[in-house]
């Protein structure tokens, strides 16, 4: 059964930069999403070894799709690379990631790979133009006796892979992916405004709202709790959704956002807690914050960058949230620009 929180669309946590995610968030997903997706390379026998034996175990349940060059024209997107001033939505994403790594390239300490390799990209996961010019410019190099990778810093990598999950993100089809890192490096890039490219967005801790299981927990324990206590958890998720997504269109109000689905959101998390406290299963809280872009429109005195409120309290826990700028996607769908960083080891007390 899925949320579809989105119409008919089903929701996936998208992780990101790397292939394989933290169990913690696999978990989380797996509790608050219809399922869990990455970037993997596009050669069957590379990604056979990428994508380890847990994310397998899941994808024959449907619950992990891999997302390749080829399903989704992932960084096929930069193949004008020496054509930024194309207006497609292609174009803006290779003409913005052009400008963060000519930014690299320029200073004074560049960002080279090291040896052995702290960053490394496959062939089949980028397109031939991003290799060519991140060579030129000091910023890849080949790995030697490896034809399937090359070798870039941690800050390149996480770069490319960061902007472009946030883009693809926003091309939904039958299935809205959110982009979710444990990162804040990655996390920044993917949302650091440029120049002439900046919106408003909201930024809302919810990971009291969200418990997860301890570290060490099984998968097969949290799938068993994920089928016993499904109701429980797709209320939640709706209602969570739901601020959020009011937040984005009533952004001059969010006061009254939260009046109004305050009953909602507060029984959902009582009936969650009821399910947590029955299961066997430790529980911890971590810090997920989501960040939410508001409506073109939104600006003024009101909506400053740090400008801050309190919103109310949920069970007894109080939500806050705070206005930053980011950078917004450009494609066809703009319906659900939403964004999370989960600190794995970020406790909350």
């Amino acid at each position: 059964m899925s949320v579809r929180i989105w119409g008919t669309a089903v929701a996936v946590l998208l992780y990101y930069p790397l292939v394989n995610p933290p169990d913690e968030i696999v978990h989380q997903s797996l509790l608050y999403w219809d399922g869990i997706a990455s970037v993997v390379p596009a050669d069957p026998e590379i990604r056979a070894v990428a994508v380890g034996p847990g994310l397998r175990e899941l994808e024959q349940r449907g619950l992990y799709t891999p997302l390749t060059l080829g399903e989704r024209r992932l960084l096929s997107d930069l193949t004008p690379l020496y054509a930024p001033r194309v207006t497609s939505s292609d174009g803006h994403h290779a003409s913005v990631l052009l400008q963060e790594l000519a930014a690299l390239a320029a200073r004074t300490r560049t960002p080279v790979p090291t040896e052995p390799p702290e960053g490394i990209l496959y062939r089949t996961k980028t397109s031939g133009g991003v290799e060519e010019y991140l060579t030129r410019q000091g910023l890849a190099v080949p790995i030697p006796g490896d034809r399937r990778r090359f070798a870039v810093s941690r800050e390149v990598q996480e770069l490319i892979l960061s902007i472009t999950a946030r883009e693809i993100s926003a091309r939904r089809g039958d299935r809205a992916f959110f982009p979710y890192t444990d990162s804040r490096t990655a996390q920044r890039m993917a949302l650091r405004p440029v120049a002439r490219a900046r919106t408003l967005a909201w930024e809302m801790e919810l990971g009291r709202l969200l418990p997860v299981p301890a570290p060490g927990t099984p998968t097969a324990e949290v799938l068993a709790f994920r089928e016993k206590y499904q109701d429980e958890r797709l209320r939640l998720m709706r209602a969570v959704h739901r601020v959020l997504g009011e937040l984005r269109r009533d952004y001059e109000h969010p006061a009254d956002v939260f009046a109004q689905l305050r009953v909602e959101l507060e029984q959902a998390t009582a009936d969650y807690r009821s399910a947590v406290s029955s299961s066997r299963t430790v529980w911890v809280h971590r810090s997920v914050t989501a960040t939410v872009a508001l409506a073109a429109a939104a600006g003024g005195a009101l909506l400053l960058p740090d400008l801050g409120w309190l919103l109310g309290t949920v069970g007894g826990f109080a939500l806050n949230v705070a206005t930053r700028e980011i950078r917004p996607v450009r494609s066809r769908r703009q319906d659900h620009d939403f964004s999370y960083l989960h600190r794995v080891r970020g406790t909350l007390a």
